[in-house]
């Protein structure tokens, strides 16, 4: 089972945004810090989803993905299938058609302060747009 720990962030609402994941397996650890457009925070947090599920359909096809996310709304529509607010819904399609590439992925919410890795890496996100 390969741990995936995702956060999204931005720098106002909407702002710069960044995309931190932070994946643990048996072995080894691969952190990404991934800067994306001006968005909302909760758009960003979509989209460390869906970044971290591309890399791992490259790196762990055949793994169980255990994906976590400080994100309550995140993983609400994750494990619903649905999301109240339309804005939302082109995103979690392209989670779920992401996830069915997998044979089991999990979602769970964890709290922030459980998710420190992937926030400091979407932060770092951020700064390196701002530094540019």
């Amino acid at each position: 089972m390969i741990d995936v720990f995702t956060d999204g962030a931005s720098s106002g609402s909407p702002g710069i945004s960044g995309a931190g994941i932070y994946i643990k397996d048996a072995q080894h650890t691969k952190e990404f810090s991934i800067p994306l457009p001006i968005m909302t925070n909760h758009e960003a947090e979509f989209q460390a989803v869906i970044e971290a599920l591309k890399i791992c359909i490259q790196h762990y096809p055949t793994e169980i993905i255990a994906l976590q996310s400080d994100s309550q709304l995140v993983v609400d529509a994750i494990e619903k299938r649905f999301v109240k607010n339309k804005l939302y819904e082109p995103s979690l399609n392209e989670i779920l058609e992401l996830i069915n590439q997998f044979a089991h992925v999990f979602a769970k919410w964890i709290p922030a302060k459980q998710n420190f890795h992937a926030d400091r890496l979407a932060k770092q996100a951020i700064l390196q747009q701002k530094n540019i």
